[in-house]
């Protein structure tokens, strides 16, 4: 029995407001039907909260990729003076979540919104294209080439595309890939890519972010930590994602399970950015999200990571008002201020000390 166990029993203030609100994901078809409505829902509640338009500019960028084009918008903070020369921000890349398949970039956007002018920091949100019409790696790889058009822009500043304010970037401020569910897995897979990458060894990503962490395919699992990783099985019928869920979204979005780009856990993670994770504890994710975590730290990455005992899989998009849902938001942008912290003090060139947080966990 995992030690982990406890956290699936559910918080009660936040069942109670799932029991009000109905959904039902069956067929890819009237998942995305009922994704339109959710995303609706997600924006109306921000709606109230949006920065005034001069706190911050917004731009949709069509960049190519291999095979199609895809759209990235750009969220940068104005300067008071609605000026953009004063100041230079970090940056972070953004992937929304929906199971490699579902959703698109408006899910997070008006969060986006208040984030970037809240903290300050430049957002690049990535409209990736969906699975199964654009299976494994297709997803991954439009959002690493979004990644590396970022930093060859912020390097090319004679390019008509970087005349946008968007540029107006310093990287060494912070460099940040993240995202939330099969986002996530897009992040840590990234953060992994450009460790070993000659395109980022000026420039290295500072930091990855990921939220409901989604690392491992079922049938990868390591043998020796099997026993310990029940969440599937113990969370099989979570709300919003369940195990069928889960599984069928494995299988529409393809390639081998033991690939790391995958299965971001069975990469070797020595020399990986620091990493700062959400985790919910009623969730058919949690195991291989704090087990990532493990291995992420033990391999001397500073790491970081929270736990929402009796939360399910993207209850914060739902139900931002609840106790829960407003620690959520607040950790995440405390999450993102510490690594930019440690961007500031550079020490992604250093990782032999590791500072955890993990709340309310054994020991």
């Amino acid at each position: 029995m995992s030690q982990y166990a406890h956290l699936s029993d559910p918080d009660p203030e936040l069942l109670a407001a799932f029991n009000a609100w109905t959904a039902s994901f069956t067929t890819i078809a009237s998942a995305r039907e009922k994704a339109k409505a959710f995303i609706g829902m997600i924006m109306d509640y921000h709606r109230p909260h949006l920065p005034p338009d001069e706190k911050y500019r917004m731009e949709d960028h069509k960049l190519s990729v291999f095979g199609g084009e895809i759209t990235v918008r750009v969220l940068t903070p104005r300067n008071a003076d609605n000026s953009h020369e004063q100041n230079s921000f970090p940056l972070l890349l953004w992937m929304h979540g929906g199971g490699w398949g579902v959703s698109n970039i408006d899910q997070d956007d008006f969060y986006l919104r208040r984030i970037c002018v809240d903290l300050q920091i430049c957002i690049l949100n990535v409209d990736y294209r969906l699975a199964p019409e654009y299976p494994f790696p297709t997803g991954l790889d439009d959002c690493y080439s979004a990644l590396k058009w970022v930093r060859l822009c912020t390097s090319l500043r004679t390019n008509a595309a970087a005349n946008s304010s968007f540029f107006n970037v310093d990287l060494s401020r912070g460099f940040l890939v993240a995202g939330q569910s099969s986002g996530s897995n897009f992040a840590a897979a990234i953060a992994h890519r450009a460790v070993a990458d000659p395109f980022f060894s000026d420039k290295p990503v500072t930091g990855h972010v990921l939220q409901l962490a989604l690392v491992c395919h079922p049938d990868a699992y390591p043998p020796e930590c099997r026993l310990e990783m029940i969440s599937m099985e113990q969370n099989k019928d979570a709300p919003f994602l369940r195990k069928e869920h889960m599984l069928g979204a494995w299988h529409r979005y393809g390639g081998s399970p033991t690939d790391p780009d995958v299965s971001p856990l069975l990469y070797k993670h020595e020399g990986l950015s620091p990493m700062y994770a959400q985790v919910c504890g009623w969730d058919v994710l949690r195991d291989e999200g704090l087990l990532y975590e493990k291995l992420v730290r033990e391999a001397g990455v500073h790491t970081k990571v929270d736990v929402y005992p009796g939360a399910f899989h993207g209850f914060s998009c739902a139900f931002s008002d609840v106790r829960l849902g407003v620690r959520f938001d607040r950790e995440f942008r405390e999450g993102i201020r510490w690594l930019l912290s440690l961007s500031k003090k550079d020490v992604q060139q250093n990782y032999g000390v590791t500072a955890t947080v993990v709340d309310d966990l054994p020991g």
